[in-house]
Parts: structure tokens; sequence; C-alpha cells
């Protein structure tokens, strides 16, 4: 055998080759190339450092993205973050940062809207007119218009009251040749927001002011004039509104008027709440125009002061609607003629779901009209005459009625002197129609 031209190759020793390896591993023996940062994400990890510098976030891919929001500081400015990262991770960990529990299901599942919703509901509510600037508001706009589909107001502040001056000697003839500035506004002023936000779709407003202890002033629970005016004109150009909640406010029938003044024509508001107000007949009749010239499906009166002449006045549009779908007069003063009233208005309406007029003083002659109603009108599915006089009479019609109707889901008449015997039936034929009605929508489903 013939030897190589070739000089042996030295076999590599296993002792030297592990002594290489000690050199490179690290000493700790739960050390693994596994735990290794891919580069991928120390270069996320920078992006998160570096974001309010230079913010990258669109050019990732979707599961980056997460990476990045699940990291971010919620404490970055608004002018960063806004515009660039989408509704998800991020904006949760912000809202429960900020408020703790959140039921992100009232925000239609959107964490970013929640968000901005409440952002902007706190600097309202904190507003202080001739102190906060109207910057802090108006910044705002850019990044949550598309955002904001309902302001729920639970406070409007009114300016700061300068103290008063002991009045010394020729005390008064000074303070006469003094012209004291009068504040710019007397609440926050709607008019400089409204018309920016085109997404708004309900807006709930109470002027009153929370916690104001010691402090306390009735000017603080009510809506002045020149509030009213500037709202009303705001609500005119807040075209995409559908919702106004204005209640508690001590709205009268001039405010009323002029509020009804700039919504005669509004193209989409469908609900309208006053409750809790003082709004009387004058005001009433105000709002039976608004019927007549609207699209309204929802008003809430209750708790004013509407009287005969003004049930009167909306039962006479209630008797040429088509729109309207549910009626809350409760709390009110209507006796016998407008009860009565509306009974005759509802025979020529065929659209009216729900009917209130608990605690009305209405007596039989209200409950014998609406039993004619009920005897005729397929339409109505709830109607509630609670804490009223109806009497024997009273209840007797309505058992006649309930006997033929196969409509009506929901009757309340308690506390309406009526015979046991008689709410024990009339309750037997609701839940009947209830269930009549139960059926008819399994049936629908299954067809459908």
């Amino acid at each position: 055998m013939s030897k190589s031209p070739y000089p042996p190759v030295a076999r590599p020793n296993p002792t030297d080759d592990f002594r290489k390896m000690r050199r490179i591993i690290a000493e700790d023996p739960d050390w693994s190339l596994a735990i290794v940062p891919c580069l991928s994400n120390l270069c996320l990890q920078s992006i998160v450092k570096n974001f309010k510098d230079k913010p990258i976030f669109e050019e990732l891919t979707p599961t980056e993205q997460d990476f990045i929001q699940e990291r971010l500081s919620p404490s970055l400015p608004l002018s960063v973050t806004a515009n660039l990262i989408s509704d998800g991770v991020y904006w949760k960990r912000c809202c429960e940062q900020r408020w703790g529990l959140c039921d992100v299901s009232q925000y239609g599942h959107s964490w970013k809207r929640m968000f901005f919703e409440r952002h902007m509901e706190n600097i309202i509510e904190l507003f202080i007119p001739d102190v906060t600037e109207l910057k802090t508001v108006l910044d705002m706009v850019p990044y949550c218009e598309n955002y904001l589909k309902r302001l729920n107001i639970s406070q409007l502040l009114p300016p700061i009251k300068e103290p008063q001056k002991e009045e010394e000697e020729y005390g008064s003839e000074l303070a006469s040749d003094i012209d004291y500035d009068t504040p710019s506004m007397d609440h926050f002023n709607f008019g400089i927001l409204l018309d920016k936000l085109t997404s708004l779709e309900e807006l709930h407003l109470v002027y009153k002011v929370k916690q104001c202890g010691m402090n306390f002033e009735w000017k603080m629970f009510e809506m002045t004039d020149r509030d009213c005016e500037s709202l009303a004109k705001a609500l005119k150009s807040c075209k995409t509104l559908k919702l106004l909640r204005l209640h508690q406010s001590h709205i009268d029938d001039n405010k009323c008027r002029l509020l009804v003044k700039y919504l005669l024509d509004h193209p989409s508001l469908r609900e309208l709440d006053f409750s809790h107000n003082l709004i009387g007949d004058r005001g009433a009749r105000a709002i039976g125009k608004l019927l007549n010239s609207s699209k309204l499906e929802i008003l809430n009166m209750c708790d004013n002061v509407i009287r005969d002449p003004g049930a009167k006045a909306i039962a006479h549009a209630l008797s040429r609607n088509s729109t309207l779908l549910s009626l809350n007069l409760r709390l009110n003063r209507l006796r016998d003629e407008g009860g009565m009233a509306i009974g005759k208005a509802l025979l020529k309406n065929n659209t009216l779901l729900h009917l209130h007029l608990g605690a009305n003083k209405v007596t039989g002659p209200t409950a014998v009209a609406l039993s004619k109603v009920l005897a005729q009108n397929n339409s109505l599915k709830s109607i509630n005459l609670s804490c009223n006089s109806l009497g024997e009479d009273g209840g007797k019609a309505l058992e006649e009625a309930m006997s033929h109707n196969t409509s009506v889901t929901e009757c309340d008449i308690r506390l309406t002197e009526v015979d046991e015997q008689i709410v024990s039936f009339i309750n037997k034929m609701v839940w009947n129609n209830k269930s009549l009605e139960g059926k008819k929508q399994a049936q629908e489903k299954t067809t459908n």
C-alpha cells in the first residue's frame, strides 16, 4: 500500500473543542441560544423606545403593530398617537390606566372611541368660562372628530364669581364708577364645537355643578338665556345629531320655544328628551309644531308642568303625525281634557307604539277614551296609566277593551283604584298577547 503524498491531518481533540465552546458560551448552565432576542424584536423595542421622536407604525405588519401597542406608554402625547395608532390594545391600556374598570360595550366596542369621548367630556365638564382657554377644546378636534359619536356632559361650570369687597365710606359711589367686565359666556359655549364634530349622534346635557358643597346657589342648576341661544344655534349646525337630551336644567317655555325654533327642520333628529324641566303649555305648543315638521320617533316630556292646553296641542300634532313611536308625558298636569284629547288623536294615529300618561290626575273619562283606542288600534304595544284615579268605570272600560285587543304587551294600571279582579284579567290578556308575540317572532326567525 503506497503512502499518501499529503501530510496526515490532525484530528480535533474533543477536549480542546469543549474549551473553545466554553469561551463562547456563558458560564450560566441554563443559557441557550433560544433565549437570545431576535433582531426584529430588538428593532421593535427600539421603535417603542423612540416612538415619541420618530413614530413608526403604519409600515409594520399587523403582528408587529400588536407588539408595539402592547408596549407603548399610555402617557405619550395625543399629537403623536391619535392619528397614528389604530383602535386596539393601546387605547384599551389608555382607558384602563385613566378610568380603571371600563365597559367598552357602551361605545360600540371601540376603545379608541371610548377614550376620546370620555376625554372630551372631561375637558368640557372642567371648562371654566374666561379661565380655561378655548384652545384646550379646539386643539382636540382634529384628533377626535371621527370618534365622537356621543357626548354625555354631567356638569357645566359657571364663571368664577369675584369676591365682593365690603363697602366702606364712599364705597357705593366708587363702585358706580368702576366698570366690571361681564363674562363672555355663562357656561361652556357649544357653538365653538358642535359644528366641527361631523360624527356626533347623541348629546346629553345637564346644566348643574356636581359636588358644589357650601357654595350652593340655584343659578348653578339652570341654563341661562345666553346659554340657550348659543346652544340652539349650535344644535342647528350639528346636522348628524340624532338624540338630544337636555334635562334638569330649569328650561321654561321661552327657552323651549327658542330651542324648538332651531330644531324645526333638523334633518336627522329622532329622539328628544326635555324631561325634568319647567316646560308648560306654551312650550308644549312649540313641541306640537316640532312634531309636525320633524321626523321625531321618541319624545320624552316627563316631569314638566304641561296642562290641558299643552296636551291638546300635542294631541293635535299626534293626530297628523306618522313618525312618532314613543310619547312620555308622565308627571305632568294633563287632567281629563288633555287625556281625552290624546285618546281621540290616537284613533287617527297608527304609528305610536308606547304611551306613558302616569301621574297626570286623569280619571275615568280618560280611561274610557283610551279604551276606545285599545279596542280599535292594533299598533299600540304599551300603555302606562299608573298613579291616576281611574276608578270603577275606567277599569271596566279598559277590561272590555283589552278583551278584544291583541297587540298590547304592557299595560300598567297600578295605583289607579281599579278593582283587583279587573287588574288580574287585564294582566292575563297582556300575558296572552306577549306569548303570541313571542311565537310570531320565533316563526319569523325560522322562516328567515
